[in-house]
């Protein structure tokens, strides 16, 4: 038995490493790898192996820590997992996996082990720093990974970039004349809000174009202090914004035949406004989000208007 055991985790490992070199590298079939590999880790090599050795080894007391373990595992590599694979949810879930192993399993680890007089010290210090390797190991995958999702971010944006010169080419259409006045305000007060960002950046626009890369990265994620907010101006650029993006819906709708292009602004600039605080959309799109980022959605909204406009 313990040698199928053996198998199952050398084969799950050479999964989960397959896996991670695929995604790495961007090769198709890492994702799919790496989801089978963690799944194979945790609901059939684990609970085997730990089943295996709470038989040969272990005792009613330390059942607890068998149950405990497994869960942490669970928690760990499941947050890692979302956050590799860009899911929904993986920051969430990152700050629960990170603290887990030393809120929830140390403390179980230490009360079990404590009431066997025979548990070796150096056990528990060896325990203690494998948590500690699998935090920082954690901590390194999340910003490698976020690293590297700001790298394609900066691709889209200059795609984004091409595209807008190439719209500016193109002759202003005789249609909507209101809805058009509405985004050119809108057109205005992107540019005003992305000059912001660079004269706070030190770099321009230019340079922004050709080569984003170069865009300083920041620890620190809010942009507010720096860029948003302008002393002795209301509205700021963010809110502005937010309201120069209702309007031009409210324009849309007093036109039957824009009416259900109106509906569908909300999903096409992932723009929405919830009655009971005004205030979500701006804040998660330009406060709590990394600045380059906010930069970015710039960009695809700018080239989404003029597409707009185009087609007016």
């Amino acid at each position: 038995m313990k040698q199928k055991i053996y198998i199952l985790g050398l084969v799950t490992i050479a999964v989960i490493v397959v896996g991670a070199l695929l995604k790495t590298n961007h090769w198709p079939g890492g994702g799919q790898l790496l989801i089978f590999g963690v799944t194979m880790l945790l609901f059939a090599f684990l609970p085997l192996a730990l089943r295996s050795h709470y038989l040969t080894a272990g005792n009613r007391q330390h059942k607890a820590l068998y149950i405990v373990g497994w869960l942490t595992c669970l928690v760990m590599f499941g947050g890692m997992l979302f956050k590799v694979l860009h899911w929904p949810g993986a920051g969430k879930a990152l700050l629960v996996a990170l603290p887990f192993p030393y809120v929830v399993f140390l403390p179980v680890f230490l009360v079990v082990t404590g009431k066997d007089k025979n548990f070796s010290i150096h056990n528990t210090v060896s325990v203690l720093f494998l948590l500690a390797a699998v935090s920082i190991f954690s901590a390194l995958v999340s910003l490698n990974v976020s690293k590297e999702k700001i790298d394609d971010s900066m691709t889209l944006s200059r795609n984004y970039n091409r595209l807008e010169a190439a719209l500016d080419d193109i002759p202003a259409a005789a249609g909507h004349v209101s809805g058009i006045n509405v985004i050119d305000e809108l057109l205005g007060t992107i540019d005003d809000y992305q000059r912001r960002i660079f004269s706070v950046e030190g770099m321009s626009e230019e340079e922004w174009n050709n080569e984003p890369w170069n865009f300083p990265r920041p620890e620190a994620t809010s942009i507010a202090n720096k860029a948003l907010f302008i002393e002795g101006k209301n509205p700021t650029y963010d809110t502005g914004l937010q309201a120069g993006l209702g309007d031009l819906v409210s324009e849309l709708q007093k036109s039957a035949a824009n009416e259900e292009l109106a509906g569908k602004i909300p999903l096409i600039f992932d723009f929405y406004e919830t009655p009971d605080n005004n205030l979500v959309w701006t804040q998660d799109m330009f406060v709590v989000s990394p600045r380059v980022w906010s930069l970015i959605y710039l960009d695809a909204l700018e080239t989404n208007l003029k597409l707009l406009r185009a087609g007016m």
